[in-house]
């Protein structure tokens, strides 16, 4: 991998990181209304995979989907906005947490319905074939989507025309409170791929380079016209599944141990160790990032409300 690519990779998993905590102190100071999804823990999937990607390519996202946002592209300012539901927000607070989009940048949005964004992933990549362009689309979800009918229609689809999807399984452990081991027949979903015909490969979450080759593959399969790829990372979201989650459905030395094998860490020591960046500059990095961050939240802070008697605009009907 490139430097420059790298860089880029743990300034985005940076940045991710710091919104987030911004995100949950607004949460806990009473200042962002409703509870949110955060993405702390699961930082390199949504980094390393958007790197590959550009503005022409397609992303969909789910309830947890402000690392896939700021990784596609967005401005942390006006995510945080969109979070608070400001009208200076990316879809002029009407979206918040849970459907924010930037179709600029390709992203189709988050998905408050689990499974939600898979099918509408799907369609983009439809979209791309028809058109003749040479990209592709990418579904982000969870280990709970994998059991939703919209997870096997999906893939059945894709494989059947051969669309230029793949499909990103961010299998952080749990569906809401409920263990995977639980809730799921296999033990590895990447072995549901078989079922469709298409690849199933399971990586590390925590390892950028697992999941840059293993997406570079899935790339290369998907422009090449020979359809989907299904990819599972492996990874564990270190806050509860919203915040204000009282997390009693599993231990403290649980957590504890995955926050042991923190994404940004590990990676800060690949690129100090193999002397791609000096501490000055990784610091400098991270305090950059923490900065974007504060001042996003002052941004969002001081937006204004939307206004009501615009309501009605951007709503169509026939």
């Amino acid at each position: 991998m490139e430097k420059e690519r790298m860089v880029w990779i743990y300034k985005t998993m940076n940045q991710i990181r710091k919104f987030e905590e911004e995100a949950l102190r607004l949460f806990e100071s009473n200042k962002l209304r409703g509870s949110v999804h955060l993405y702390i823990g699961e930082e390199a999937i949504a980094s390393t995979i958007c790197s590959n990607l550009s503005d022409e390519d397609y992303i969909a996202s789910t309830h947890r989907g402000h690392g896939h946002c700021i990784a596609k592209g967005a401005r942390l300012d006006l995510a945080m906005a969109e979070l608070m539901g400001k009208a200076t927000g990316y879809c002029k607070g009407r979206g918040g947490s849970m459907h924010i989009a930037d179709l600029s940048k390709g992203n189709l949005g988050a998905n408050a319905i689990v499974g939600g964004g898979i099918p509408i992933a799907t369609g983009g990549a439809l979209a791309i074939k028809l058109s003749g362009k040479k990209n592709v689309a990418v579904a982000f979800f969870g280990d709970g989507a994998s059991n939703e009918g919209t997870f096997h229609e999906a893939l059945n689809m894709a494989a059947i025309w051969k669309l230029p999807v793949i499909f990103v399984c961010e299998n952080n452990g749990y569906g809401l409170t409920m263990p995977v081991k639980e809730s799921t027949s296999v033990s590895d979903i990447a072995e549901r791929g078989a079922g469709y015909n298409i690849p199933g490969v399971v990586v590390d979450g925590n390892d950028v380079f697992a999941i840059d080759e293993a997406f570079r593959a899935a790339q290369e399969r998907a422009l090449a016209g020979e359809g989907p790829s299904l990819i599972e990372c492996k990874t564990y979201r270190w806050m509860g599944h919203w915040t204000g989650d009282p997390q009693v459905y599993r231990t403290r030395e649980e957590v504890a141990s995955w926050m042991e094998k923190c994404p940004i860490k590990r990676f800060r020591q690949y690129l100090l160790e193999n002397e791609i960046l000096t501490e000055a500059e990784l610091t400098e990095i991270e305090e950059a990032t923490a900065k974007e961050a504060a001042e996003a939240s002052e941004f969002a802070i001081n937006s204004p409300e939307p206004d009501p008697a615009h309501v009605m605009d951007d709503v169509f009907a026939d």
